[in-house]
Parts: C-alpha cells; sequence; structure tokens
C-alpha cells in the first residue's frame, strides 16, 4: 500500500524534544524519577495549553483532563492493587514454605537448588507482580548462596532475570503487560485476556531460561558483598524454648549429640525441671512437655524460629503479673508486632535485675525474646542470668509500644533495628484471596482491575495487612512515571509522532516482508527499554506498533506482544527495570556486569520471538 508522508506540525516536534529531555533525565537521574516524571506532565499542560491540538470541531484534544487521566488509568490502579497483595503475601509469610522447600533441596547439588529456585520464581511471576517476587526471595537466594559457599553475585542478577521472563507469560506477570493492554483498549484497540500471549511467552521465556540457569552463573563475577560479610559476623542472642506438649519440638530427639533439626541455632543446655543436660546430648533424650531449650542464634534464625512457632520465644514469667491490656499475653498475639534491639544503659534500673524480676513486659506490653552479652555465653536461662551494661534485649511488641521506648530510662531503643514481624496466622486467608484474585480474572469472570483491586481491598479487610502497610507498599515512583508515560503515549498519538516513527521505521526497511519488520521493530523496542524505563518505552511504543500494523496490512496483536516481550527484555542494564536495581547492591554488581551479562540475553529473546512469532501469527 502507499504510505502518504506524515505532515510534521510544531506540536509534534516540542513533543519529540519533550522525550528527548525526559529519556536523557530518566537514564542520568540528574533528578529524582518523580521531579522528571510529575515535569513531564506540567510540561505537557503548559504546551497544549498554548499550541491545542483540535479535533475536526475545533475542540482540544489535550485537554488537562486528558494528560492527568494516567493518574486514574485502570492498569495503574491494577499495578498498585497487585503491589498491595504481594505485600499481603509476604507480611503474612505465605511463601516461607518455598522457601523452606528450597532449602531443603539446596543440601545437594547447587546446580539442581538453584535451578529449582529459579524455576519457583519464574512461575511465581507469572501470577504475581515481578517486584515482590524478587523482595520475597532475596534472602532465600542469599541463603542458597551461603549454604552452596557461593558468592551472592552468582545467584541475585538470574533471580531478576528470571522474574522478568516470568512475567512475560500471563497479562498480570508485569505492570507492563497491563499498561499495554490499557494502551490498546484507549486506542480503540482489542486489549489482552489473561493467556492472550502466554504460548510465546512461554517460548521466549525458556529461551531464556536455559541461558540464565546454565550459563548465566559462569559469566558472573564471585564478588562478596559486605552486608554477607556483616551477616556472618552477626551477634548471637541467647533465648529459650518453652516445649509445649502441642509443640514441634515435642519428641524431638538428638543426631550424635545435637540437634540437627535445628539447623542453624546452637543449644547450648536443656532443662528439665531440676536437672540441667549439656551437649553432647545423649540420644535417649526425648525433648517432652515443660523442658526449656536454652538457646544461641542470631536475629535471622530466632525469626525464622518464631514464624514456624511464635509462642515458644516468649518465656513466662510469673513476676509481670496481667499486662494491662487484660491476658498475660494479649498485646503480643495482636496484628502490627514488630522486632526490635534496646540496649541497656548503664544507669538503667534493670542492671542487676532478671527478666523474671525486672517487669519489663508489664509496663512496656514488650517481651524479651532475647539477650545478647559480648563477654561470656551462659548456658543458664536467660530469665535467670542478671542484665549488665551494654546487653542487647531482642524484643517483640507492638510498633506503638516499640516507639515508646524511645523515651524510655530503662533501655535505648537501636532504631535502625525495628522490622516488622509476619502475621502467619493471616496466611491462609492472603493466599487464598490471591488465588481468588488470579482466578477470577483467569476465568474472566470479572476485568483485571476489578479482580485485583477486589483483592487488595479484602486484603485490608481481612487483617492480612492494616492501611498503613498497604500504602507503604505502593510505590509512588511507579504512579508519576506510569502517568507521565501514559501522558506522554497520548501527546505522541494526537500530534501523529506514532504515525512518523512507524512511517520512518518503514521507510528504513523499505518493501521488507512483515516479519523482518515485527523483527526489526522488536530489536528497537528492546535496546530503547534498556535505556528508559520499561513502563516508559511500553507505553511509548504501543501507539507505534498499532500504526506500523496498520500500515503494512497486519493484525495489531504481533506487534502488541512484541512490545510487550521487548520492553520486558530490559537486561542489559540496571536502570531498565526495578527488580535490576534490587539486586544490584546484594550482588555487589557494577553497572558493566548487566551489560556483559544482559545483553546476551536480550539478543536471545530477540532471536527466540523473530523465529517463533511469524509462525504463530501466521506473518
Amino acid at each position: 500500500m502507499s504510505l502518504a508522508a506524515e505532515p510534521v506540525s510544531l506540536q509534534m516536534i516540542l513533543v519529540f524534544a519533550l522525550i528527548g529531555v525526559t529519556l536523557i533525565l530518566y537514564a542520568t537521574e540528574r533528578l529524582p524519577l518523580e521531579v522528571t516524571s510529575l515535569g513531564v506532565v506540567c510540561a505537557l499542560m503548559v504546551l497544549f495549553q498554548a499550541l491545542p491540538v483540535r479535533d475536526e470541531d475545533g475542540a482540544n484534544l489535550m485537554t488537562p483532563g486528558a494528560l492527568l487521566g494516567g493518574f486514574a488509568n485502570p492498569a495503574l490502579l491494577t499495578v498498585l492493587a497487585l503491589l498491595i497483595l504481594g505485600e499481603g503475601l509476604n507480611r503474612t509469610g505465605s511463601l516461607d514454605r518455598v522457601s523452606a522447600a528450597v532449602h531443603g533441596l539446596s543440601r545437594g547439588s547447587p546446580a539442581l537448588s538453584a535451578l529449582v529456585a529459579l524455576l519457583l520464581v519464574a512461575g511465581t511471576s507469572a501470577v504475581l507482580n515481578n517486584i515482590p517476587v524478587v523482595v520475597i526471595f532475596i534472602p532465600i537466594m542469599q541463603a542458597l548462596a551461603v549454604r552452596n559457599d557461593m558468592a551472592p553475585s552468582r545467584y541475585m542478577m538470574p533471580l531478576s532475570f528470571a522474574a522478568i521472563l516470568g512475567g512475560m507469560t500471563t497479562l498480570i506477570g508485569s505492570s507492563t503487560n497491563l499498561l499495554v493492554s490499557s494502551a490498546l483498549i484507549d486506542m480503540g484497540e482489542r486489549g489482552f485476556g489473561f493467556f492472550s500471549f502466554t504460548i510465546p511467552g512461554l517460548v521466549v521465556a525458556g529461551a531464556g531460561l536455559v541461558y540464565v540457569i546454565f550459563a548465566l552463573p559462569r559469566l558472573l563475577p564471585e564478588r562478596h558483598t559486605t552486608g554477607t560479610e556483616l551477616r556472618a559476623a552477626a551477634r548471637q542472642f541467647k533465648a529459650q524454648i518453652e516445649v509445649a506438649a502441642d509443640s514441634p519440638f515435642a519428641g524431638m530427639r538428638p543426631v550424635s549429640g545435637f540437634f540437627p533439626k535445628l539447623p542453624g541455632i546452637t543449644v547450648l543446655s536443656v532443662q528439665r525441671g531440676a536437672e540441667t543436660y549439656f551437649p553432647p546430648y545423649d540420644e535417649d533424650l526425648s525433648l517432652a512437655d515443660g523442658d526449656v531449650m536454652v538457646i544461641a542464634a542470631t536475629r535471622d534464625k530466632l525469626t525464622d524460629l518464631f514464624k514456624s512457632a511464635p509462642d515458644t520465644l516468649r518465656p513466662t514469667l510469673a513476676a509481670d503479673g496481667p499486662l494491662p491490656e487484660g491476658g498475660q499475653d494479649g498485646p503480643m498475639m495482636q496484628d502490627m508486632q514488630a522486632l526490635a534491639e534496646v540496649m541497656v544503659p548503664p544507669n538503667s534500673r534493670l542492671v542487676g535485675l532478671t527478666l523474671d524480676r525486672a517487669g519489663f513486659r508489664y509496663r512496656h506490653a514488650c517481651a524479651v525474646l532475647g539477650v545478647e552479652r559480648r563477654s561470656r555465653m551462659l548456658r543458664r536461662r536467660p530469665t535467670d542470668v542478671p542484665l549488665e551494661a551494654g546487653d542487647i534485649l531482642l524484643i517483640q511488641g507492638r510498633r506503638p509500644d516499640i516507639e515508646a521506648l524511645r523515651g524510655s530510662q530503662e533501655v535505648v531503643l537501636l532504631e535502625w533495628s525495628a522490622e516488622d514481624l509476619p502475621q502467619t496466622h493471616h496466611a491462609t486467608r492472603a493466599v487464598l484471596i490471591f488465588l481468588g484474585v488470579v482466578g477470577a480474572a483467569a476465568s474472566g469472570l470479572v476485568p483485571t482491575e476489578v479482580a485485583a483491586l477486589t483483592g487488595a481491598t479484602a486484603m485490608i479487610l481481612s487483617g492480612a495487612l492494616n492501611l498503613d502497610e498497604a500504602i507503604r507498599a505502593i510505590d509512588r515512583k511507579i504512579i508519576l512515571l506510569i502517568a507521565a508515560a501514559l501522558a506522554l503515549g497520548s501527546a505522541m498519538q494526537a500530534t501523529g509522532g506514532a504515525d512518523f516513527l512507524a512511517l520512518g521505521l518503514l521507510a528504513a526497511l523499505g518493501d521488507a516482508p512483515p516479519a523482518v519488520v515485527l523483527s526489526a521493530f522488536f530489536m528497537l523496542v528492546a535496546v530503547l527499554a534498556n535505556i528508559l524505563s520499561t513502563k516508559a518505552t511500553a507505553v511509548l511504543f504501543t501507539p507505534i506498533a498499532a500504526a506500523v500494523a496498520h500500515h503494512i496490512g497486519v493484525g495489531v496483536e504481533a506487534f502488541a506482544v512484541a512490545v510487550v516481550f521487548a520492553a520486558n527484555c530490559s537486561f542489559a542494564s540496571p536502570v531498565g527495570y526495578q527488580t535490576n536495581l534490587l539486586v544490584m547492591a546484594p550482588g555487589g554488581y557494577r553497572f558493566l556486569d548487566f551489560v556483559k551479562a544482559g545483553a546476551p540475553l536480550m539478543v536471545i529473546c530477540w532471536l527466540a520471538f523473530s523465529l517463533f512469532a511469524p509462525l504463530w501469527f501466521d506473518l
């Protein structure tokens, strides 16, 4: 078909100039991303107020309402809802069983354990936003690195890449996919269904995962991070476990003098009534109701222990009496529980008192789970040892109660140490809500945005998350970035910029077959996705994809899917996708590490798509 030259208007030139400036600012980060995004929206409103783009009736197409509509875009709201759902799974510890399974496999071959972990990441990312998946799996991969005696740098980048590849397979696998679908609908085209591009996605992701699992670890540097060294030297807290008849420790027996079912935890002694047993323990010793284990472990290990048995670490203190809100452990069973560390100063009244006599839990509604004392490791119960100046106490309590310790004369709160505890008693309802969202969206029972927003609301109403936690899960960078990208995409379409670029690409390719045009378009989008953000690239190139498809007389779906996959191919730069930034510090990576390791993966995905897409879409 003959192609008419697209007239170049002043508005189009200015929009392209604004896009160029935006790309530079995004890539260099000379300004915070939020400031750049907000500035783009403001610049577009001023531009089209002074130089309106009018329709046939003389009305301005780019009104402030149209440019600000991105803030209420269904795709944006869906992304935010998915972030809340992911935070709900994270805060309730719903994936801890996955972590335990991966840890169990890590006892064997490091390659096998990495394979299982990365396949789990890719599979989870297909139905959960990539960012919370990577956040959840970072400590799992760090633990695998320690167990396999390998540097975290061999695990972190494959984690990010596997999540991105898995996110290519379903509509909700990545926020990028939702944005492309929403942009298509805004242009009057047909949006994606839940599994619209699952088959080609599996082909591209499968080819990429072969590289990620078998080749990528060999290309990555052996680089240990400062964080790894700090974890190795983490302080050991002494705590006590009170064994109850229904506890997971009842009936546990030592093997070769120790307790292998408590990995990473040193059992200093076992007290049974008036008798005390010390290691190595006799294999005939079977833990029973009423036994007390005195243990030494890091804070991370105690946190893991708390997740599996939250009641066992809180010692019974007869001297405390009832707590202010009724019931000795009433506040300990409420939501918003957190861990923190406090230090006993020299002038504290706690010096010389045992935990049983100090009444700390009664006055502050915070339970002491463990005591750290660097001078010596006593084998007596922590509740029976008089406190000394300089002791570090690991405490559990509600956030408000912990924050109230800032003004205490008894202890000094270590501000950096506060950490929310997972609400494991809400794990089942969080999983059911998430599965309901996925099922409703996948079956087409309700639109994806309805399912996601309803699920996010259900997470809050069910108590799996409180409102503050849900708000903290929302990333303001995502809000402003998506709103700015949608505004730029609308401006390109209204000014004819999308058609102009489409014609330029076609002119450069001449009379090439549709399959060649599709392949070249994929590579163009993939390269730009590594320069600016994935989401911005997706929204900007969706109207261009539709224009190219219309001009060469083929269906829009093939080029729209190319935008989805190519925009997700942000492997060669840490700034292209947020998961790359998340793993950069834990892996100790440099910018060039992503270029060297990610560029081959981008080429592999391009080749897989270029070979399979023409067959699948009948081009």
